[in-house]
This record gives structure tokens, C-alpha cells and sequence, in this order.
């Protein structure tokens, strides 16, 4: 089942084409690597998916529902972990997860953030203002309220960025792992040896137009690594 079908979306800001008839399907269960340079057009599509953005033509399906004129229920049946996105400078990490559990409709609030707090190393943080928390340690708070309510379609826009190595191991094996519950994941990277390792399907993304899509296995053909494989699709449109 498709939980994300888009056809021909564009979006234009002024005379700038963000997005370019992007026309892609991600099936149920899918770790999905949405990758390109920086100002490909990832987030914009992210933006679009979620119903943060209005597409300037085209149509596109979350979970069935259209995602603009159905923003608070696509909302409701998905996670979002923002790039460069903090949590309110003004609460703490409990204060903002106990908000998210209840806009989330989460019963097992109390678990739920312990849960996460245990996995994330973050127990010692509960009750600090987020102000005064490391760009690392505000990530950890952002990765756990995408993830909270459980939905069964994450989006997620560069992860592990401000990590150590050894929380984005963790986190890596978690994605694979969540996957593997038969949840589906859209992961936007410009980080080639994350999609790499443990994407199943993969879309390469260039100046707003998706240039090739599909398993990774298929996408990469004869090359060694998807960084082989980007600079060549990327330099040959014809691919």
C-alpha cells in the first residue's frame, strides 16, 4: 500500500522552482532516502507532504488524505523531526513531551517519555529549561516527539545532524528496526553513507526534480556506494 504518492508536484517561490513535477511512491514499510545537495528541494517537498506548504501544481496522497486540505488529519497519523528545528526555548523536555503526548492523544505519557529518555541518554534533562540544553541534547528532544504517538509514517529531515557517533549508531538501528515493525520512514539526507547503510529504497533529488527513484540495489546497478552513484546520475540526466 502506498502510505506517500505524489504526482507531478511543483512548487515555485516568485521566479525559483523549488520542486519540479516530482512524481514519487512510497510503499508501507519502506525506509525511504529522499537525498541531494543542500537546496535540491528536499525540505520543500518534505514541507508539501506534511501540509506545510501548498503545492503550486500537482497532486499528492499521505496516508490516503490529501495533506493540504487535510492538514490536522495527516498531522495526527504521522511524526515530523524538522531540520534546525528546537524544541520551546521556554519549557523543559518534560513540559514539551507531555504537550506533544496530549496534542498526540497519547495515554502512557509517563512511560512514553521515560522510554525515550532512556533510549536518547536524556533522564538527567528532564526538568532543565530547553535554553539551556547543547544543539546535541535539543535534537535527542526533537527525535523523541517525532517518534512518541508511535504514527506508523515518520518524516525525517537530517537526524543525526549534532549527534556523537555513538548516539547516531543507536538511533541508526532504530530506524532499521522500526522499519522492520512495518512502519515507514522518509528520510531527506544530503549525508550519502547514511542512506547508504540503511536505506531500502532510495530517490536522488537535483535543482527540484527527482532524477531517479526506486530500491537502492537498483538505483546503484554496477556502482560500489550511492556516493558513485549520485555524481553519475547527477551529471548524466539521462540515467
Amino acid at each position: 500500500m502506498s502510505v506517500i504518492h505524489t504526482d507531478s508536484v511543483s512548487k515555485k517561490f516568485g521566479d525559483i522552482q523549488a520542486v519540479k513535477n516530482l512524481s514519487i511512491s512510497v510503499e508501507e514499510g519502506q525506509l525511504f532516502g529522499f537525498i541531494g545537495p543542500n537546496g535540491a528541494g528536499k525540505t520543500t517537498s518534505i514541507n508539501i507532504l506534511t501540509g506545510q506548504e501548498t503545492p503550486s501544481s500537482g497532486e499528492c496522497r499521505v496516508m490516503g488524505l490529501d495533506p493540504v486540505k487535510k492538514s490536522k488529519e495527516v498531522r495526527k497519523k504521522v511524526g515530523i523531526l524538522p531540520e534546525r528545528e528546537d524544541p520551546p526555548s521556554f519549557m523543559t523536555p518534560r513540559e514539551y513531551l507531555e504537550f506533544v503526548c496530549s496534542v498526540r492523544g497519547v495515554v502512557e505519557t509517563g512511560s512514553r517519555i521515560k522510554e525515550w529518555a532512556d533510549l536518547l541518554s536524556f533522564n538527567e534533562l528532564l526538568d532543565t529549561l530547553n535554553k539551556s540544553l547543547s544543539k546535541g541534547q535539543k535534537q535527542k528532544i526533537m527525535v523523541a516527539q517525532a517518534f512518541i504517538h508511535e504514527p506508523e509514517l515518520v518524516f525525517i529531515d537530517e537526524p543525526l545532524i549534532n549527534l556523537d557517533p555513538v548516539m547516531q549508531e543507536r538511533l541508526k538501528s532504530f530506524f532499521v528496526d522500526y522499519v522492520g515493525e512495518g512502519n515507514t520512514l522518509f528520510l531527506s539526507t544530503h549525508v550519502l553513507s547514511l542512506a547508504d547503510e540503511i536505506c531500502s529504497h532510495i530517490g536522488i533529488l537535483e535543482e527540484g526534480e527527482l532524477v531517479v527513484s526506486g530500491e537502492k540495489s537498483d538505483v546503484k546497478k554496477e556502482d560500489e556506494t550511492l556516493s558513485d552513484t549520485f555524481l553519475r546520475v547527477v551529471d548524466d540526466k539521462s540515467y
